[in-house]
């Protein structure tokens, strides 16, 4: 396994966003228009990309809040990839570079329908009030850490 730290410009973190997109359509049904709206990928500047046997299975990307959050965005692990650590691994990375980029929480948003995510940040994130965009939405869940 080894990690690449990244921008949203690499090949391969397009590629898996693309695939992350494509479920969360299936996921989200007519919802998913209005969380696409958040989700672009443009300018993001602190993406990992975890490869295993050199093939991209998995990603997730971090960007700033506000002064002292850091928000976490497209986590994604290639079905056939999962079961095997690597969400908690890109996570716990994610984690770490926000730390030293001075940041002193994180935050998220998943969809009460991913349960696999839901699962996997109530593990060392607690569940918050939604926030700015996802106010509203009844299949939103939002999780914050500090680090």
């Amino acid at each position: 396994m080894e990690i690449k730290r990244t921008n949203s410009e690499d090949l391969n973190f397009i590629s898996l966003v693309k695939d992350l997109d494509f479920y969360l359509a299936l996921k989200d049904g007519e919802e998913h228009a209005y969380y696409a709206e958040f989700n672009k990928i443009t300018a993001l500047q602190n993406c990992l990309v975890l490869f295993e046997n050199n093939e991209a299975v998995a990603c997730g990307a971090i960007k700033p809040f506000d002064e002292n959050t850091a928000e976490v965005k497209r986590m994604f692990v290639k079905p056939e990839f999962r079961g095997k650590g690597f969400a908690s691994k890109i996570l716990s990375e994610l984690e770490n570079w926000a730390k030293e980029l001075g940041f002193t929480k994180t935050i998220l948003e998943t969809g009460k329908r991913q349960t696999e995510a839901v699962n996997l940040y109530s593990k060392t994130y607690n569940i918050i009030p939604s926030y700015g965009q996802y106010k509203n939405m009844e299949n939103s869940i939002c999780f914050e850490k500090n680090l």
